[in-house]
């Protein structure tokens, strides 16, 4: 029988190898916005190594009264500086350490090497949206630096809203999570990208933040249920708040006021019904013959029943696509 060379035994980990702290942060927080156990750590450690001289996070780790020194250690030489029981804390790069971290990974899977304790400490994380960020940060170079993009206004980008808008609603209407996903991000960049080209208006400017502050303003205005003192249980108690909400907003003069006469005809069929329904108003079909009489008849039924007719009407000539398509296989 064959004999191998005996394994030498793990090196099992004690007070006197140390400890390893890998300290994460994110750049889409405000440098210096660190965690508490953040700052405990790195007024307790050893030795505090950072190998980008311009981290974001050194000039307020200094001024809080942390020696940082400018280093890139390899896993053999952390291993080596944590001996003795001394703790080092590595202030990670904004896009890691990955090639230390590798490393560290390989001494230890040798078996013979007395690891230091390895701890990941992240010291600030994303809030929910922190990625819009990186959209407007991406967004201003590419309108500075884009030849394309650099020229666009918002007459010449409207079209691109309306034909992004139609491919979310077939994303939607497909039921494809990751078109889904694609399309509400094209819908997204529609939006940074009209408030980008706002900026540089110089009579009335207005930015991103601008857009999100008057959104937030209208969603809290229009949700008293939710942000005041007036109560909602039903989907029908929400939407009368809404609505009265929305009048005292707008001060409109008619019923028709605010309506886009440019949208597909169908929904500007059932948005006319709903103003009227909404103000209790019985108002008589124009006269006239004609298809087009003929499908306002069938569009206001559509929308009296609670039916979009422009999602019906989609919908069927769908169907009749499908139709199409098997009768060509035939």
């Amino acid at each position: 029988m064959n004999q191998t060379e005996p394994r030498p035994p793990a090196a099992s980990s004690d007070a006197s190898t140390g400890r390893v702290i890998l300290l994460t942060t994110s750049h889409r927080v405000a440098p210096g916005l660190l965690s508490w156990p953040a700052w405990q750590a790195l007024h307790a450690a050893d030795e505090v190594l950072c190998a980008d001289a311009t981290h974001p996070q050194l000039p307020y780790l200094r001024e809080a009264g942390v020696r940082v020194e400018q280093a890139a250690p390899t896993a053999q030489e952390l291993v080596e500086a944590c001996a003795g029981g001394r703790t080092v804390l590595v202030v990670a790069t904004a896009e890691g350490d990955r090639a230390l971290t590798d490393g560290l990974a390989r001494l230890a899977g040798t078996g013979r090497v007395a690891m230091p304790d390895l701890e990941l400490l992240p010291a600030s994380y994303d809030l929910p949206g922190a990625r819009l960020l990186d959209l407007v940060q991406v967004m201003d170079r590419i309108r500075v630096e884009c030849p394309w993009s650099s020229q666009q206004t918002h007459k010449g980008l409207a079209k691109y809203a309306i034909e992004e808008a139609y491919e979310l609603v077939e994303a939607i209407e497909d039921g494809d999570r990751d078109e889904l996903r694609e399309e509400l991000g094209d819908v997204l960049l529609q939006v940074v990208f009209h408030a980008r080209i706002a900026e540089e208006n110089p009579e009335a400017p207005f930015s991103i933040d601008d857009v999100a502050a008057g959104i937030v303003e209208k969603l809290i205005h229009r949700h008293p249920h939710v942000f005041g003192d007036d109560s909602a249980q039903t989907p029908e108690e929400v939407r009368a708040h809404w609505l009265r909400k929305k009048a005292e907003e707008k001060r409109r003069t008619s019923l028709t006021e605010g309506i886009p006469l440019g949208q597909p005809s169908l929904a500007l069929a059932a948005k006319l019904a709903s103003r009227a329904r909404t103000a209790s108003l019985d108002v008589p079909l124009p006269p006239g013959e004609g298809i087009g009489y003929e499908l306002l008849t069938l569009a206001l039924r559509a929308e009296s029943e609670g039916v979009d007719p422009e999602a019906a009407l989609r919908a069927a000539a769908r169907a009749y696509r499908d139709a199409i398509l098997t009768a060509e296989t035939r």
